[in-house]
């Protein structure tokens, strides 16, 4: 019997192709994986749900200040339970309008523990985060801004590395100054790899957009590191946000804690401003919301007495995204189909 013809030779050669096989599959699976991993947000970005490269499958932190002057807070829980975006934090800061901290922080465990009273679910406690508008170094160098390593920039850091997936970013939607967002860069730079930046922000210019009120004068050269650093997206599109629960719709609301806290709190919203920063809640939790965008890219210098952010140019391939449109009718339907389905 020749080695080709005995039978452990023919098991061995058996043996052999099973395994080449075997290995073949494995890379086949490892090249399928990092094809995915490799997808960037506007190339092969797993098909976004609207005009932007974020959408209501990407978990969200919610960083404000005041619980009371407009529905962002209300939009992040009842979006969170009817369909739009995981709800991971709930950052609170302070700014001139809302100076309180404790105030402003209370506000939001009000609301959330009138939200979990009323059936909601997944929903986090609120954090309070203090750290002073960023000073632009004596170099000009971001990387020389000295951090404030606030609790909202550590908990930004955490959460991203526990959530974000290279297909699906954390997403950071904010309705006040940006100092939280870039403290947390200057704490760990590679944050910028797991996180995109929601903001609602400035206003629409005839180039592009302004980084000014509301929120961008709060800390100026925070909104040069974060448009610098991080893939953003400014909102600067508005509805009126009375019109969500005007007075004559009061009386539909829900026979529960949080249909009570959207009653005490209806006739207190701030209406000197059109702007409501549940804008950029809905930006992301919301994917017909956003009707209108351009790329941007942003220009110009801040020094330490700025009084805004940078300007952000009109620019097809610039790596920002601008909304300048958005659909104000579908935000309050889906307000109030997700409140109607609390008890």
């Amino acid at each position: 019997m020749t080695l080709e013809t005995h039978p452990k030779s023919r098991l061995g050669r058996g043996s052999t192709l099973r395994a080449s096989a075997a290995r073949l599959c494995l890379a086949l699976v490892f090249a399928f994986v990092a094809a995915a991993c490799n997808q960037t947000l506007d190339a092969g970005y797993d098909h976004p749900h609207g005009l932007l490269p974020v959408d209501e499958r990407n978990p969200i932190i919610l960083l404000n200040d005041g619980a009371y002057d407009n529905w962002a807070g209300e939009y992040a829980v009842l979006l969170a339970n009817g369909g739009g975006s995981p709800l991971a934090g709930i950052i609170v800061n302070e700014n001139s309008d809302w100076p309180n901290i404790q105030t402003n922080v209370g506000g939001y465990r009000d609301l959330i523990a009138a939200a979990r009273s009323s059936g909601l679910q997944n929903l986090p406690d609120p954090i309070a985060s203090i750290g002073a508008p960023l000073v632009v170094p004596a170099s000009g160098t971001i990387d020389d801004t000295q951090p404030n390593r606030s609790e909202g920039a550590l908990l930004i850091v955490e959460t991203s590395q526990q959530l974000a997936r290279p297909y699906r970013p954390l997403v950071v939607v904010t309705g006040g100054a940006l100092t939280d967002v870039a403290d947390a860069y200057l704490v760990d730079p590679t944050v910028t790899a797991r996180v995109v930046i929601v903001s609602s922000l400035g206003s629409v210019t005839s180039g592009g957009g302004g980084m000014g009120a509301p929120n961008g004068s709060g800390d100026p050269w925070a909104d040069v590191i974060v448009t610098s650093r991080f893939r953003y997206v400014q909102v600067s599109a508005w509805y009126d946000q009375s019109t969500d629960v005007p007075a004559s719709s009061v009386s539909e609301l829900p026979n529960n804690a949080l249909g009570a806290w959207i009653a005490a709190k209806q006739p207190n919203l701030w209406q000197w401003w059109p702007a409501s920063d549940q804008v950029s809640v809905l930006a992301v939790g919301l994917p017909t919301f956003a009707n209108a965008i351009e790329r941007v890219s942003a220009v110009g210098a801040v020094d330490g007495g700025a009084t805004a952010g940078p300007d952000l140019a009109s620019d097809q391939g610039g790596p920002g995204w601008l909304v300048t449109g958005c659909d104000g009718t579908a935000a309050t339907n889906a307000f109030w189909t997700a409140l109607r389905s609390t008890h």
